[in-house]
């Protein structure tokens, strides 16, 4: 809801603010009635999925169970939009459905950091960012909540000048518009709630060798630590040990993959560094208190904002 209200609020204030019909917009869907938001509100469509105007962009606003809701009907429609040159937005998660539909290849693209594992492992030659935004010829697509914002601003200074998406982030009170340049998630030091740069450094490299864990004593070396001194620093600042510090992030991206993709649970298991099924399963139940198998089965649509 948030990243559809984004999009589409700073073209109508621009509208207001520049006292011309600059832009106009329809809401189209499959079956041209109704689309129903993850909070339960219901938005009226104008126009079922079919043949736009010929300057018009596609916007394509994705929110929770992407995968389910990119229909083949969806994707053919894509695929022909991008057939005659249109320029084509993913909204949150729907960068998913643009790649499905073949329409980021050989492009850079961004999606909601909640799904950036899953969206990794299924299109692995997409070059994905870990931007608020991203640009790359005709193709565009945003981090989902704000960074719809972001992009319309972007869109409309490019378009109407920036005193004009300057008046527009205004009225929205939206003190400091974001390029692309800018990355969707807090800093480390923000997330965890201390300062302490090699601290941080230790899990930024932690979060970047999911796959491939390093061992505790590396870790330390690598930031000119003992071992021992890495243990105490963990422990002061986040009251677990390094191992199981780095074993929460491994299990983090395992549910995230099993909520968002159909990888069997092996293959999860490999890809967050866990040697065999029933290590990681055993790990997971103590974490979560469930087995992966289980979680699998029940999962409802977990995704974007």
């Amino acid at each position: 809801m948030l990243s559809f209200a984004g999009a589409i609020e700073p073209f109508r204030i621009a509208n207001r603010m520049s006292g011309k019909t600059l832009y106009r917009w329809r809401l189209a869907g499959e079956g041209g009635e109704w689309a129903t938001c993850s909070n339960g509100t219901q938005v009226a469509l104008d126009i079922d999925l079919g043949d736009l105007g010929r300057d018009e962009i596609v916007l394509v606003c994705g929110g929770l169970n992407v995968q389910a809701a990119t229909t083949r009907r969806l994707v053919g429609w894509l695929r022909r939009e991008a057939r005659k040159g249109r320029a084509i937005a993913g909204l949150c998660t729907a960068a998913h459905a643009l790649a499905r539909a073949g329409l980021l290849e050989g492009r850079r693209a961004t999606i909601h950091w909640e799904n950036q594992d899953s969206f990794l492992e299924e299109f692995p030659e997409i070059e994905l960012t870990k931007s608020v935004f991203v640009v790359d010829g005709n193709r565009m697509t945003t981090a989902g909540g704000t960074a719809s914002i972001d992009l319309a601003l972007t869109m409309i200074a490019e378009t109407h000048g920036e005193d004009l998406a300057n008046a527009v982030a205004d009225q929205l009170i939206y003190s400091s518009i974001r390029t692309d340049q800018d990355t969707q998630r807090l800093s480390i030091p923000t997330r965890i709630g201390v300062r302490h740069p090699k601290l941080s450094q230790v899990i930024q490299v932690m979060e970047k060798n999911l796959e491939d864990p390093i061992s505790p004593a590396i870790l330390a070396r690598d930031v000119g630590m003992s071992t021992r001194q890495l243990e105490r620093l963990f422990r002061r600042y986040l009251n677990r040990s390094p191992k199981r510090y780095y074993m929460e992030l491994r299990l983090s991206k395992a549910r995230n993959l099993l909520m968002q993709t159909d990888m069997s649970v092996i293959n999860v298991a490999l890809a967050c560094g866990f040697a065999s099924p029933s290590h990681f399963s055993k790990c997971y139940r103590a974490h979560y208190n469930t087995t992966p198998y289980r979680e699998r089965g029940s999962r409802g649509g977990r995704g974007g904002a």
